[in-house]
């Protein structure tokens, strides 16, 4: 194994930290907000999570993005690079403006990037990036749904119930709530570095010749993100749980498990979903349930633009990068 790989995966494994660092937020975000737990204790609760996720899910996704959005034979160190890039940088300029975009997306539009500046259109695997496309607006409109219709009929079973006693069920409730959406986090947004090394050690022919993931990568990749995940990003946790609805603990519960129900059926299909858009659209829908002016759609305006827009920036990023270092390398 070359240096050259070490550092890419050494990036890679970045890239991760830097997703669980961005997206915590998502984890944490509803039972931070309705003061089930401190935010010290959220991030090692959801770390855990994170991390124990490999026993529950098998390696679908990571499939998927090593040999299913460009063309496993068009991989190299190079473009893998520009790929890490493109994603690293666009997490990094949202994660400053405090936006909930995808670390998901951000690698794909990288991955794209680079392979359309080394090879062009024709390196592009158009039904694994179509799925994920159609995934951008599918899986927020069911976390919506999800969220929505487990607030309606929570609120249907407990509506004799005191506040109080409500109040305090799903305060223990949003323990588990959360416990699954961590899950579902690390069980897909691990997976899509693993994705990235693997097909790195493929194109390096350190995988011989049947493309797989190595144990040592699926556990390097989930110990990265739940490293990420404790450090938390409390910009985007403001904006998740305090400027897109006001939640409680009912809420919280409801719009956690809607999200996660949605992850786990993303993830045993192998379609590489944003876990940002899931929750988002998700507490969108619980915040509904109350009154359509209890969401704020001018933030969620913003959000929705910085969705839309991570593909093509991330994949810019990324496209520029692996010029620059050709040029640099006198490639």
């Amino acid at each position: 194994m070359t240096l050259a790989i070490i550092f890419l995966i050494l990036l890679a494994l970045l890239f991760d930290f830097l997703n669980g660092f961005h997206d915590s937020a998502n984890s944490i975000a509803t039972i931070v907000s309705t003061r089930v737990l401190s935010p010290r204790v959220a991030v090692v609760w959801a770390a855990f999570f994170n991390f124990i996720a490999f026993l529950f899910f098998g390696l679908h996704v990571a499939n998927t993005i090593g040999k299913g959005i460009v063309d496993i034979n068009t991989v190299d160190k190079l473009t893998i690079f520009g790929a890490l890039m493109g994603a690293c940088g666009w997490n990094i300029i949202t994660w400053y403006l405090g936006l909930p975009t995808s670390s998901s997306h951000a690698l794909i539009g990288g991955m794209i990037g680079a392979a359309l500046v080394k090879a062009g259109s024709s390196a592009l695997m158009w039904s694994g990036i179509l799925k994920t496309i159609a995934f951008i607006f599918i899986s927020p409109i069911l976390g919506l749904l999800l969220g929505l219709g487990l607030g309606v009929a929570v609120y249907w079973i407990f509506r004799h119930s005191a506040p109080a006693q409500v109040d305090h069920i799903f305060r223990k409730g949003q323990l588990i709530s959360a416990a699954f959406y961590s899950l579902g986090h690390g069980g897909n947004d691990a997976q899509k570095t693993m994705g990235i090394i693997a097909s790195l050690l493929f194109s390096a022919g350190l995988l011989g010749t049947k493309f797989y993931i190595p144990f040592w990568v699926v556990i390097a990749c989930y110990t990265a993100i739940s490293i990420g995940t404790m450090f938390g990003g409390w910009r985007i946790v403001k904006t998740m749980g305090q400027k897109v609805a006001k939640l409680k603990p009912v809420d919280g519960f409801c719009a956690e498990l809607g999200a996660a129900t949605t992850l786990f059926i993303s993830s045993w299909m192998g379609i590489p979903v944003s876990t940002t858009h899931t929750i988002t659209g998700a507490i969108m829908g619980v915040g509904s349930l109350r009154r359509l002016s209890a969401v704020k759609w001018g933030v969620a305006g913003r959000i929705i633009w910085a969705w839309i827009l991570t593909i093509p920036c991330a994949a810019l990023i990324s496209a520029l990068s692996y010029h620059l270092l050709c040029r640099t390398l006198g490639k």
